[in-house]
């Protein structure tokens, strides 16, 4: 399991869920299966885990993980945007859970082909669901200076995201771009020296943005909360593992939402939209990884669990 991918902070993940037997529970990103596996121990020797993920990969190792469990887990391949239709689809009108854990594996990452990663030379490709939609390519290579320009800003919070932009345009008119590594150079290339940080690698942000943007990540995260609450039973918890600022934002703005329920103008004499609140958040901070973690898992560093629950 360690040498496909290392879900975090699994002791809290099965808290948050306030995991029980015989309950129903979604995994909306199963990956390797780590989390799930947890919830399913927990939750013998009736429970029963609905594991969802759109990389077809991930599935089968997940299959294989899970496998002692039998019946009591079911696999989907299929999109967490969609959670609404999946759990409609099994004839599941109320879950006592459900998990999502954000963001790109270990696995995928050190997998070349799959083209999610600079520091590995792999054609450009960033799709979770190899077998559907346009690839980084595509887009790199379709979409205007001001559109790439608009990417990379919004979805990779990228300060020299006009530059970055111009230069892809200038370099795919001499010849295409086909590979992971000429993206990277490109975007070092379109950067100041005397503005790249230490810290993090120049091009981390560009290759967030196109992922991001490829895979429809932050609308379906917003989907997957907004149409997921309402499987919730009463005191079922959601809980989400996000890995940057514009996940953890729609996390902690939808769950404020939810948790409010009247969107009436604050000047209207009642209410007439007769929103009720569905959720109480529980994590008024989001929880961390521990040190101890953090140091055997550096992946995990930026990790930040948030929950909430049905009201």
């Amino acid at each position: 399991m360690r040498s496909y991918h290392i879900p975090v902070m699994q002791r809290e993940v099965v808290e948050s869920l306030r995991c029980r037997s015989g309950g129903i529970y979604v995994d909306g990103t199963v990956g390797g299966g780590g989390h799930s596996y947890e919830i399913l121990k927990k939750t013998s020797p009736d429970g029963i885990l609905i594991g969802i993920d759109i990389d077809a990969n991930a599935l089968g190792e997940s299959e294989k993980r899970l496998r002692r469990f039998g019946k009591r887990k079911l696999l989907v391949k299929g999109n967490f945007g969609d959670i609404n239709n999946i759990l409609d689809a099994l004839d599941i009108r109320e879950v006592d859970g459900i998990l999502l854990d954000l963001g790109v594996s270990s696995h995928q990452l050190e997998t070349a082909e799959r083209g999610f990663s600079f520091s590995l030379d792999a054609p450009l490709d960033m799709r979770m669901d190899q077998s559907h939609g346009p690839s980084a390519y595509d887009m790199i290579h379709t979409l205007s200076e001001e559109e790439l320009e608009k990417i990379i800003r919004e979805f990779g919070e990228e300060a020299m995201a006009g530059r970055i932009a111009k230069v892809i345009v200038k370099r795919r008119k001499a010849a295409p771009i086909r590979s992971t590594s000429e993206l990277a150079e490109i975007v070092v290339g379109a950067i100041p020296v005397q503005l790249r940080t230490k810290r993090i690698h120049p091009a981390t942000k560009t290759f967030q943005a196109f992922r991001i943007c490829v895979n429809n990540e932050l609308s379906n995260l917003y989907n997957a909360i907004h149409r997921g609450v309402d499987f919730l039973t009463k005191s079922g918890r959601f809980s989400i593992i996000s890995f940057h600022s514009l996940e953890d934002r729609i996390v902690k703005n939808s769950f404020r939402s939810l948790e409010k329920g009247c969107i009436c103008p604050p000047d209207f004499p009642r209410c007439s939209c007769e929103r009720e609140p569905k959720l109480k958040v529980l994590t008024k901070k989001p929880i961390t990884p521990r040190d101890a973690e953090i140091e055997s898992n550096p992946g995990a560093r930026s990790a930040k669990l948030r929950t909430a629950e049905r009201v």
